[in-house]
């Protein structure tokens, strides 16, 4: 079993930067990676950012990909998503996620997994 705990995020005005930080605990061995869903009002969750524990790749989601950037920290199991240029429509509900199923090939969404953080709340506001 793993276990995600997420840290950071909060409130933020538009060109500013945040960051997040996921800790995971239990077999994380067995994990081949880890990112961040983010989930805004009224839309669907999906995935901006995904992390390659063996190799260090990373994929971000379009509309992310110029101004995020994932990291893992010192070669353990924690996770940062650095957001900058933070825009409006950055606001939502971000989840960390370990081996999450793609849907439809796509990595950034899913229907299922069985590795979840809690979910910290990111407000940018103009």
């Amino acid at each position: 079993q793993v276990e995600l705990v997420e840290s950071g995020g909060g409130s933020a005005q538009a060109g500013e930067s945040l960051r997040l930080s996921c800790a995971a605990s239990g077999d994380t061995h067995t994990l081949s990676y880890m990112g961040w869903f983010r989930q805004a009002p009224g839309k669907q969750r999906e995935a901006v950012a995904l992390f390659n524990l063996p190799n260090n790749l990373t994929l971000y989601h379009d509309s992310v990909s110029r101004r995020f950037r994932i990291y893992r920290d010192n070669g353990d199991a924690t996770v940062t998503l650095l957001m900058n240029n933070l825009e409006l429509a950055d606001t939502g509900t971000y989840y960390c996620a370990a081996d999450w199923p793609w849907e439809n090939g796509r990595w950034y969404r899913t229907a299922g997994g069985d590795y979840w953080g809690q979910g910290t709340q990111v407000t940018v506001s103009a």
